[in-house]
């Protein structure tokens, strides 16, 4: 494992819970990598001096950035996979002749107390490669799927916008009723249904609020509390343009 942080601590404890070994971990810090190893009882070393352990398969789970110009002449002739949503698989190319995409299509936390379901995209640049990625991914997974680096593109900007963009905008309404001495926790249940709608339903068909009924009248008093917060009253306004636009004047 390449990488010590948030995708590579989780995959680590996925891959050992299915039976793997994880026989090293190399970081930019090497204590990081040093306290991570620690819990698989593996080698441990540092990305600028290291001498790689033997291993059937080595994971990149950098920074996207440090997949810029990425070049480790020790690992020319292994598998080697990148977890990077956004990279395309060449970024490996002058690294190895079998390299591949190993992508994690869920939000990772090192500081989570349990592992999510993990849908995994995964790319080789030949059909034997391809074929060693997928083996290895569904013993991870059992929602594996090919993408290539369009696909996956297309659904990482998916992701930040059901994921980081969707948390942002519960960050807001927590600081917002923070402010106005109200209890965010009251808004979980809202949260959670409006979560089972896109699923049994769809996001579209399952929409509801003042915006799509065009009750200006409600949409007016919003704005007027939100007045005295002109950074939030213009991402009510912009959301409700684009539900407006989505939908339709009714």
């Amino acid at each position: 494992m390449l990488g010590a942080g948030n995708t590579a601590t989780v995959l680590c404890e996925l891959i050992a819970k299915a039976g793997h070994d994880i026989v090293q971990i190399v970081s930019r810090k090497e204590e990081n990598a040093k306290t991570l190893a620690s819990s698989y009882l593996a080698a441990s070393g540092s990305l600028k001096s290291v001498e790689f352990a033997d291993a059937d398969i080595y994971i990149v789970a950098l920074h996207d950035a440090s997949l810029d110009h990425f070049d480790m002449p020790a690992l020319k002739n292994k598998l080697i996979v990148h977890t990077a949503g956004a990279v395309s698989i060449n970024a490996l190319k002058d690294t190895s002749s079998t390299y591949g995409v190993l992508y994690p299509l869920q939000t990772l936390s090192k500081y989570g107390d349990h592992i999510p379901e993990i849908p995994f995209l995964v790319d080789g640049n030949n059909q034997e490669t391809l074929h060693r990625v997928l083996g290895f991914a569904k013993t991870l997974s059992g929602n594996v799927i090919e993408a290539n680096d369009t696909e996956r593109l297309n659904y990482h900007v998916a992701a930040v916008f059901v994921s980081n963009f969707t948390n942002h905008m519960y960050a807001l309404a927590e600081i917002y009723c923070k402010n106005e001495r109200l209890d965010f926790k009251n808004l979980f249940p809202l949260i959670d249904e409006t979560t089972l709608r896109a699923k049994q339903i769809s996001p579209f068909l399952s929409q509801t609020g003042p915006a799509i009924r065009n009750d200006i009248y409600t949409l007016n008093r919003h704005l007027q509390a939100l007045s005295a917060n002109p950074e939030l009253k213009y991402i009510y306004l912009k959301m409700t343009e684009s539900i407006i636009k989505s939908h339709g004047s009714r």
